[in-house]
């Protein structure tokens, strides 16, 4: 009988293990698969000041302008990145004059690289936390709240308000994800697909995977 319940509690010990790599190697599999589709943009401002804020969202206006001007047109995630790289100068230089225009003197420092990301939503779609490609604006002392968009495919200009996406953004994040991964991110009433998504946010929290390259 002992003989019989320490083979149970061994293949039971087994089984969850072999769950358990599954679930992980499915969520980094995932979580990379959402993080190299899209490229993100990060303002943080000086403090949590209500002046502060308010300059923060006057520097996001201005740099938000001159990214629908360039990127407008972008087809994949890289072209973004790279029209980015190239007009970086650009984005700095639009952040300190709305800086200075505004009366303060702030420094101003920005970077493309791949940072950490908690769940966010826009509209109706949602993007598990993670690491992601973006191009960060710290506005000062960068102690403030932050503000977060995706620059592509283009969801900074959505109405949060309307819940809704427009189409070619969803169908620009659709190109460049499996059906089961867009249906993750796309809010979809399916109980599985919910069960998957709360799966992703689980094991970015607690650390145990990281979209990280």
């Amino acid at each position: 009988m002992k003989k019989n319940l320490k083979m149970v509690i061994i293949l039971s010990i087994l089984l969850f293990a072999y769950i358990s790599i599954c679930a992980i190697s499915y969520a980094q599999n995932v979580s990379s698969d959402i993080a190299n589709s899209v490229f993100r943009l990060h303002v943080i401002a000086n403090s949590d000041s209500q002046e502060d804020q308010n300059l923060k969202y006057k520097v996001r206006d201005n740099l938000l302008n001159y990214m629908n001007l360039i990127c407008k047109d972008c087809s994949s995630k890289q072209e973004a990145i790279e029209i980015v790289k190239q007009n970086k100068q650009i984005f700095e230089q639009i952040a300190i004059d709305t800086v200075e225009e505004q009366g303060y003197s702030y420094p101003v420092e920005v970077t493309i690289g791949n940072f950490e990301f908690p769940t966010k939503h826009y509209g109706d779609i949602s993007l598990p936390a993670g690491f992601y490609d973006a191009l960060k604006i710290k506005i000062g002392e960068a102690k403030g709240q932050n503000w977060w968009c995706v620059m592509f495919p283009p969801l900074c200009f959505v109405d949060i308000s309307s819940g809704i996406v427009p189409e070619s953004s969803k169908e620009l994040m659709e190109d460049n994800l499996s059906e089961e991964e867009f249906a993750l991110v796309s809010n979809s009433s399916n109980g599985e697909i919910q069960f998957k998504f709360k799966l992703l946010e689980f094991f970015n929290h607690t650390g145990l995977i990281t979209a990280k390259k």
